[in-house]
Protein backbone atom coordinates (compact mmCIF):
# COMPACT_ATOMS: atom_id res chain seq x y z
CA UNK A 1 0.00 0.00 0.00
CA UNK A 2 0.95 3.33 -0.81
CA UNK A 3 2.31 6.01 2.70
CA UNK A 4 -1.38 7.69 2.12
CA UNK A 5 -3.48 4.91 2.26
CA UNK A 6 -1.47 3.62 5.42
CA UNK A 7 -1.22 7.22 6.93
CA UNK A 8 -5.70 6.57 6.52
CA UNK A 9 -5.77 3.51 7.50
CA UNK A 10 -3.59 3.96 10.64
CA UNK A 11 -5.08 7.51 11.70
CA UNK A 12 -1.90 9.21 11.49
CA UNK A 13 -0.35 11.20 8.62
CA UNK A 14 2.25 10.57 6.07
CA UNK A 15 4.59 13.10 7.50
CA UNK A 16 4.59 10.90 10.59
CA UNK A 17 5.54 7.82 8.82
CA UNK A 18 8.15 9.13 7.26
CA UNK A 19 8.91 10.13 11.06
CA UNK A 20 8.88 6.66 11.88
CA UNK A 21 10.48 5.64 9.05
CA UNK A 22 13.98 8.11 9.74
CA UNK A 23 14.23 5.98 13.19
CA UNK A 24 13.74 2.88 11.80
CA UNK A 25 10.75 2.07 13.27
CA UNK A 26 8.52 1.43 10.04
CA UNK A 27 10.12 0.06 6.86
CA UNK A 28 8.63 0.59 3.30
CA UNK A 29 9.91 -0.57 0.46
CA UNK A 30 10.16 1.59 -2.90
CA UNK A 31 8.45 0.96 -6.61
CA UNK A 32 10.19 1.83 -10.02
CA UNK A 33 8.75 5.59 -9.64
CA UNK A 34 10.01 6.08 -6.08
CA UNK A 35 6.79 5.87 -4.46
CA UNK A 36 7.13 3.98 -0.63
CA UNK A 37 5.32 0.66 -0.51
CA UNK A 38 4.44 -0.63 2.68
CA UNK A 39 2.78 -3.84 3.68
CA UNK A 40 0.07 -4.62 5.57
CA UNK A 41 2.67 -5.94 8.42
CA UNK A 42 3.36 -2.13 8.63
CA UNK A 43 -0.20 -1.30 9.50
CA UNK A 44 0.15 -3.60 13.06
CA UNK A 45 3.51 -1.81 13.89
CA UNK A 46 2.35 1.75 13.16
CA UNK A 47 -0.64 0.78 15.58
CA UNK A 48 1.71 -0.52 17.90
CA UNK A 49 4.19 2.82 18.16
CA UNK A 50 0.88 4.76 18.50
CA UNK A 51 -0.25 2.98 20.99
CA UNK A 52 2.96 3.04 23.22
CA UNK A 53 3.31 7.06 22.28
CA UNK A 54 0.20 7.33 24.02
CA UNK A 55 1.22 5.68 26.98
CA UNK A 56 4.31 8.09 27.69
CA UNK A 57 6.79 5.79 25.65
CA UNK A 58 9.69 7.02 23.73
CA UNK A 59 10.87 5.83 20.37
CA UNK A 60 13.51 4.18 21.99
CA UNK A 61 11.48 2.45 24.38
CA UNK A 62 9.60 1.59 21.25
CA UNK A 63 12.27 -0.22 19.23
CA UNK A 64 11.97 -3.52 21.20
CA UNK A 65 8.37 -4.26 20.94
CA UNK A 66 8.90 -3.34 17.04
CA UNK A 67 11.84 -5.34 16.71
CA UNK A 68 9.72 -8.59 18.55
CA UNK A 69 6.31 -7.98 16.37
CA UNK A 70 8.79 -8.12 13.34
CA UNK A 71 10.45 -11.76 14.88
CA UNK A 72 6.82 -13.09 14.21
CA UNK A 73 5.42 -12.26 17.42
CA UNK A 74 1.82 -12.01 18.44
CA UNK A 75 2.30 -9.11 20.41
CA UNK A 76 4.98 -6.65 20.92
CA UNK A 77 5.46 -6.80 24.59
CA UNK A 78 6.12 -10.60 24.92
CA UNK A 79 9.91 -10.38 24.38
CA UNK A 80 12.66 -10.03 26.87
CA UNK A 81 13.59 -6.44 25.72
CA UNK A 82 10.15 -5.20 25.78
CA UNK A 83 9.38 -6.71 29.16
CA UNK A 84 12.41 -4.88 30.80
CA UNK A 85 11.36 -1.74 28.98
CA UNK A 86 8.04 -2.51 30.52
CA UNK A 87 9.61 -2.84 33.66
CA UNK A 88 11.58 0.15 33.92
CA UNK A 89 9.04 2.62 32.56
CA UNK A 90 6.24 0.87 35.76
CA UNK A 91 9.18 2.03 37.74
CA UNK A 92 9.61 5.37 36.26
CA UNK A 93 5.94 5.55 37.02
CA UNK A 94 5.90 4.69 40.51
CA UNK A 95 8.63 7.11 41.01
CA UNK A 96 6.91 9.90 40.05
CA UNK A 97 3.45 8.65 41.77
CA UNK A 98 5.15 8.98 44.59
CA UNK A 99 6.95 12.69 43.87
CA UNK A 100 2.99 13.86 42.99
CA UNK A 101 1.99 12.07 46.67
CA UNK A 102 4.60 13.97 48.55
CA UNK A 103 3.49 17.18 46.04
CA UNK A 104 0.03 16.88 46.96
CA UNK A 105 0.24 16.47 50.46
CA UNK A 106 2.69 19.51 50.84
CA UNK A 107 -0.18 21.37 49.31
CA UNK A 108 -3.08 20.20 51.51
CA UNK A 109 -1.16 21.02 54.46
CA UNK A 110 -0.40 24.73 53.31
CA UNK A 111 -3.95 24.71 52.56
CA UNK A 112 -4.97 24.10 55.59
CA UNK A 113 -2.21 26.50 57.34
CA UNK A 114 -3.72 29.09 55.21
CA UNK A 115 -7.63 28.28 56.03
CA UNK A 116 -6.37 27.63 60.13
CA UNK A 117 -5.44 31.70 59.62
CA UNK A 118 -8.39 32.87 58.09
CA UNK A 119 -11.04 34.97 60.54
CA UNK A 120 -14.18 33.21 59.03
CA UNK A 121 -14.54 29.95 62.41
CA UNK A 122 -16.42 28.10 59.49
CA UNK A 123 -13.66 27.50 56.97
CA UNK A 124 -11.15 26.15 59.13
CA UNK A 125 -10.05 23.14 58.40
CA UNK A 126 -9.48 21.46 54.26
CA UNK A 127 -11.78 18.98 54.65
CA UNK A 128 -10.46 17.21 51.52
CA UNK A 129 -9.29 13.49 50.99
CA UNK A 130 -6.27 12.86 51.87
Amino acid sequence: MLIGELAERAGTSPRTLRYYEEHGLVRAGRDANGYRQYDDGELRVVHEIRTLLASGFGLDDIRPFVECLRAGNSAGHVCPDSVAVLRRKIAEVDDYLGQLTEVRQRLHDQLDQALENRSDPQETRCRTRR
